[in-house]
């Protein structure tokens, strides 16, 4: 198993140039984000980390003592821009936490990947008991397929699982197992899942996942991310600051309370953040 948190690489060339066709709505906000957020993301590395299994030595030292002492409160805050990624929709099935909760996490990942499959195990649940469940945090999904065809169906899958109401149950069960690490994901195995998550209509099922609205979101999603310099999953934006990797519980936990005394101190909760995304998504569908 590799050692690096950067569990996944870019897919093919031509698989890469077919979903990195532009999409409307997802370029407004990525295009005046993506200077701010490479550099962003190249410093989270050297602030982080790169190895989610060095027992914490190295990230957990980073993110604690003597770079705590050294963020300043423009960072805890997070880039204005990359918070305008934040969808906050009320309705969003790929989300959990109150849609106006003032610190947004951006999740972006692959179902074949074991280092998201770590983070979702060992990690988001203690996330979601601390800070989901107060209101504070808030989590959405983008789906993020980097290692080919079977990802893809796994992320199709997905969103027809959500359009059931059961996308986070499809999303425990398939990071539950890590066999599924890298799979094929068959129509079997899918089903298998879906049944697992409480999907009660796979006839249904079926043609959601295969739908062109599951292909426009998983397209969306993913153009997003390579948008914003990803090359690797998972990857995290936390109130529009970045985290790469599966790092350990104390980097995440740093960062949502540093972003929550932020929201604190400005006496908005972002509140333009919550509009500035609610206006984009207005505008989309227009």
């Amino acid at each position: 198993m590799p050692t690096s948190s950067r569990s996944s690489t870019r897919p093919s060339s031509s698989s890469s140039a077919a979903s990195g066709r532009p999409r409307k709505g997802v370029l407004i906000g990525v295009l005046i984000a993506v200077v701010a957020l490479l550099a962003g993301w190249l410093s989270q590395y050297a602030v982080s980390g790169n190895s989610s299994d060095d027992g914490g030595s190295g990230s957990h030292s980073a993110s604690g003592n003597a770079t705590e002492e050294d963020r300043s409160e423009n960072t805890a805050a997070g880039d204005p821009a990359l918070l305008k990624l934040a969808r906050r929709d009320a309705d969003d099935p790929f989300a959990r936490g109150d849609a106006d909760a003032p610190v947004v996490m951006i999740e972006y990942a692959d179902f074949g990947c074991s280092f998201c499959g770590k983070f979702a195990r060992d990690t988001e649940p203690k996330l979601v008991d601390k800070y989901v469940k107060k209101g504070v945090l808030r989590i959405e999904w983008r789906n993020f397929p980097v290692f080919g065809a079977g990802s893809e169906r796994a992320a199709l899958a997905g969103w027809a699982a959500g359009e059931q109401g059961r996308f986070w149950q499809f999303y425990e069960a398939v990071y539950a197992d890590k066999g599924n690490e890298k799979n094929s994901f068959t129509d079997a195995h899918l089903h298998e899942i879906a049944r697992e998550a409480g999907v009660k209509d796979l006839d249904r099922f079926d043609r959601d996942r295969a739908s062109k609205a599951a292909e426009k979101l998983l397209d969306k999603d993913r153009t997003e991310a390579y948008g914003l310099g990803a090359a690797a999953t998972p990857a995290f934006l936390v109130n529009g600051r970045p985290i790469a990797g599966a790092q350990p519980d104390k980097v995440f936990t740093d960062t949502i309370e540093q972003a929550a005394a932020a929201a604190e101190k400005t006496g908005k909760g972002d509140k333009a953040g919550m509009d500035d995304a609610k206006s984009g998504k207005d505008a989309e569908r227009d």
